[in-house]
């Protein structure tokens, strides 16, 4: 069977980073046969060498027999697609072995055409995506390639092998959530649409069957969570069930020993009747035109030529310095970005509080002037740390949220004893007082002695001022504190 188009990189490897081929996607998606439909995008991703280019292959094929160029034959009936037993596979390019094949992302050149059941015109395009987790690239690099193809795509399939595992949920959740702060979705819809786990080798058909209905048995049970459960993984299951619209699950049998073998070349007769069989109810199960979902940014369908746009913005993000740098634990990185966030705020807080409003503490503020600006300037730092992109969502934010809070308070606090030192200095200096007293008790006595009536009446009366100068710091002492057991 006869494949029509090529396989298209349109994002390659760059540097540490990846680089959007703009020409090659424009060269598809602005076809003017294409640009003014809007598009379903199918992309395979996942761990590397589990078989994503091998299956998109089966995938070309179906979509070439459904969506052809031209009419097909009376004779040939829906299960031809799969083509005879000795036609080698054709299309993304795939090889035995250990070491990664694809790099970036690829897309089909050719674009399947067809018409909804809702008249709407449409155009399926193909992503191959390189694989998560090679010895080659880094984390930033996965991250990269799996959240933009989640982003273009309006059905995505998660590869796996044999079991849904732990840490595929967690590195799903990564780079979901990675996408997700990128794509800085609308609250009111869901980020990405749909999202297949497609369990490859399943081990365990007696415990759920191959198939829709085995694949969903598993998807409730490994995506099910309740309060009792760890905060940690409560918080992963929430995160992937919010994130998607429609989440499935597909588990298929192993393809057969044939695969091992390096002249293997996807025959259909080198592969087992039980895979066979399940590949030709997946395939449409995804592909066939009931089957198909357009793809939808913030609640609008997206055509071919604005998803160039999309592509473009979407790739500049996420190779951009604004969002947090992936590490290889998912917690690690939530806790790094948020502490981070805390530290901004307070630093803001200080800024604001100790140069703006007290003028580098060199100005004193009034107690009841100071509360004011204090909560004022807490309710717009609290509004900034909200504000910043932060891993982990508000849940697991709420924690260092309440830090914040408390943080901000004591800080208060410090500011708040400090501004008071400032408050008529010279009222804290009762020795003072007490000194002037006795000298001018002492001078008076003299002067007395002296006959200088006029110089004694002056230093009785500075005696007293001293005298009230002293009962004013015992009742300026006694409002502070008595302030203070009021307002801690």
């Amino acid at each position: 069977m006869s494949i029509d188009g090529r396989e298209v990189p349109v994002l390659h490897p760059k540097g540490d980073g990846y680089e959007l081929d703009e020409k090659a996607l424009s060269h598809i998606l602005m076809d003017s046969d294409v640009k003014e439909r809007y598009v379903v995008v199918v992309s395979v991703a996942g761990d590397y060498r589990k078989g994503k280019s091998f299956l998109l292959d089966y995938f070309l094929r179906y979509l070439n027999f459904k969506y052809p160029t031209k009419e097909k034959t009376e004779n040939e009936s829906e299960a031809a697609w799969m083509g005879k037993d000795g036609d080698p596979l054709e299309g993304f390019s795939w090889r035995y072995g250990s070491k990664r094949h694809t790099k970036g992302i690829w897309m089909w050149s050719r674009v399947f055409l067809t018409t909804l059941a809702t008249k709407e015109k449409i155009a399926i395009l193909l992503l191959d995506t390189q694989g998560s987790f090679d010895t080659e690239s880094t984390m930033n690099q996965s991250a990269t390639v799996f959240a933009l193809s989640t982003m273009v795509s309006s059905n995505q399939c998660f590869n796996v092998s044999k079991n849904i595992q732990e840490n595929d949920i967690n590195n799903l959740q990564f780079f979901t959530e990675y996408g997700r702060i990128a794509l800085e979705f609308e609250e009111q819809h869901t980020p990405f649409q749909r999202l297949i786990f497609l369990v490859r080798d399943w081990e365990y058909p007696g415990e759920a069957s191959y198939g829709e209905g085995g694949g969903q048995t598993i998807l409730e049970e490994r995506l099910r969570y309740e309060k009792s459960m760890p905060t940690e993984k409560r918080m992963v299951r929430q995160h992937i069930r919010t994130c998607f619209s429609d989440i499935r699950c597909f588990l298929m049998p192993h393809p057969g020993p044939a695969i091992t073998d390096p002249r293997f070349n996807g025959r259909l007769k080198d592969l087992s009747t039980d895979f066979k069989l399940h590949l030709s109810v997946l395939v449409p199960w995804i592909l066939s035109p009931e089957n198909l979902i357009i793809k939808q940014i913030s609640g609008k369908k997206v055509r071919a030529k604005e998803l160039t746009k999309f592509f473009l913005s979407y790739s500049k993000v996420l190779s951009g310095r604004d969002l947090p740098e992936p590490k290889t634990l998912y917690m690690a990185t939530a806790d790094g970005n948020n502490a981070v966030a805390v530290a901004e705020a307070k630093e803001l807080y200080n800024y604001i509080m100790i140069e703006e409003i007290m003028e580098g503490q060199r100005k004193y503020v009034e107690p009841l002037v100071l509360r004011v600006e204090h909560k004022r300037v807490k309710e717009s730092v609290m509004d900034h740390f909200d504000a910043i992109k932060k891993i982990g969502g508000e849940e697991y934010s709420a924690e260092y949220r309440k830090k914040l809070d408390d943080e901000l308070e004591q800080m208060f606090r410090q500011i708040y004893m400090a501004n008071h030192s400032r408050k008529h200095w010279y009222w804290r200096k009762p020795a003072l007082y007490a000194g002037a007293a006795l000298s001018f008790i002492a001078l008076g006595q003299i002067l007395r002695r002296m006959g200088v009536s006029k110089l004694t009446i002056m230093c009785d009366v500075a005696f007293k001022i001293a005298i009230f100068g002293i009962l004013s710091w015992f009742y300026a002492r006694y409002r502070d504190l008595d302030d203070r057991s009021r307002h801690p």
